[in-house]
């Protein structure tokens, strides 16, 4: 009796030991599960946001307790998304940010990693590209580098080749070639440009374009300095330019109402001649689905010059895109392990797959690298000056009115450049 006594205490202890170890392995593995969610402007097979997918189930092996999701919201919508987040305490792992004063404000608050250090402890932030990396500094207020870039891309001209052929015409290397082609194909019922007005920003871009060869690529940084204010004649004449663009119907019809996908769509389907855009869009220009007009037809002209300006064709628009930022309260020793594994690879593996070119170092090359990727980079490479788009240098409120108020600019008679521009440099003048 006392040694079933014995058996049955011994047996109990047992399986209160195993109890107890149980809970502890269930306790450390709930712990160690990490959700990694990314809120991306890209759908999932489309860009960096295929490449950090795939990459993210690759790295399962590596870092097993980790669960990937991405969720994509819209360009337009992106702002206004963070802001929600960011009040709720709630953002992602990862995200989605048009840099500038938005990202500042992040910072400021403290919601935002900064990669440098934390890639520095990491041991990858060799990885990104010294110059990508001054790029974000700079859209940041030179605070330092709290996003990562992606991508790393030159703005212009893309055009399609066989129109111009079939009209003997050539690129033009000035604004009022430019205007002169877009006045035949629009007399030969072909769309001068695609634009996307919807949106707001693509519009500025032709604004700016105009206004940064007449003063120069450092325009903006003069005009954040107090040296230049965007009511100069300049401006105005920038402002005016645009607006003769689209009061002649060289936009297309309509073109407020014209959203990104539609006007890629046109410009991809050999509907529009020109259009202004960035090399991020190589992602579209290097598929065969979605390039109708055929890839080897897809050609690319700087800003072209203006009169009596002081800008060169050797001044170029370069950004890095959208870049994606961390949060700093989802971060932990898990996280770090899973970006180590993801962007110790994204620079290779971005190029060798879409033939991006982004602000990763590029270790291994591929060999059959996509003619237009190659032509961006030796554009790249033979640039003396570079340039952000305008938004980075403004106030939120700034940045907001000239992305709406263009849209009246270009469709209101009685809206002039001059008050574009008065209404603009009021924003700038209040400051944030």
């Amino acid at each position: 009796m006392h040694k079933n006594t014995i058996r049955k205490f011994m047996l109990l202890v047992m399986l209160f030991t195993l109890s107890l170890v149980a809970q502890r392995i269930t306790l450390v593995s709930a712990q160690d599960d990490t959700s990694i969610t990314y809120l991306s402007i890209l759908a999932p097979d489309t860009g960096f946001s295929k490449i950090i997918g795939e990459l993210a189930v690759e790295c399962q092996s590596e870092v097993p307790n980790v669960t990937y999701e991405l969720q994509n919201v819209g360009h337009d919508m992106l702002e206004q998304r963070l802001k929600q987040l960011a009040i709720n305490n709630n953002l992602p792992t990862m995200f989605s940010n048009n840099a500038g004063a938005g990202l500042v404000e992040l910072v400021d608050n403290g919601y935002v990693l900064n990669v440098k250090d934390t890639f520095t402890e990491l041991g990858i932030y060799d990885k990104i590209n010294p110059a990508a990396a001054a790029l974000v500094s700079n859209v940041t207020q030179d605070i330092g580098v709290y996003a990562l870039p992606l991508e790393l891309n030159i703005e212009g001209f893309w055009y399609n080749k066989q129109l111009f052929a079939d009209n003997n015409l050539n690129a033009p290397k000035t604004w009022d070639d430019m205007v002169a082609v877009a006045a035949v194909f629009q007399e030969k019922g072909i769309q001068p440009f695609a634009v996307a007005g919807k949106e707001g920003w693509p519009l500025t871009r032709l604004l700016v374009a105009y206004a940064v060869r007449k003063y120069g690529a450092d325009a903006m940084i003069r005009v954040k300095n107090g040296e230049l204010k965007v009511t100069d004649p300049g401006f105005v004449e920038a402002a005016q330019a645009l607006k003769d663009l689209a009061k002649k119907g060289y936009l297309g019809v309509s073109p407020n109402t014209i959203d990104y996908g539609t006007a890629l769509d046109q410009f991809l389907q050999g509907k529009a001649a020109m259009y202004f855009m960035g090399s991020w869009e190589l992602r579209s220009f290097n598929d065969p689905e979605k390039a109708l007009l055929g890839m080897d037809n897809i050609g690319f002209f700087n800003s072209p010059l203006v009169k009596d300006g002081v800008g060169t064709l050797d001044d170029f628009s370069i950004n890095i895109g959208t870049v994606t930022s961390i949060s700093k309260a989802n971060y932990n020793e898990t996280v770090g392990k899973w970006l180590k594994c993801v962007f110790s690879k994204y620079g290779d593996r971005a190029m060798t797959e879409l033939g991006m070119i982004t602000g990763f170092k590029v270790e291994n090359p591929p060999k059959d690298l996509p003619s237009l990727t190659q032509f961006v980079l030796d554009q790249l490479d033979a640039a003396k000056n570079a340039y952000l788009p305008w938004e980075s240098y403004f106030n939120p409120k700034a940045s907001a009115v000239a992305g709406e108020n263009v849209q009246l600019l270009i469709s209101d008679d009685s809206y002039t450049a001059e008050q574009y521009m008065a209404d603009l440099q009021k924003m700038l003048d209040e400051g944030s």
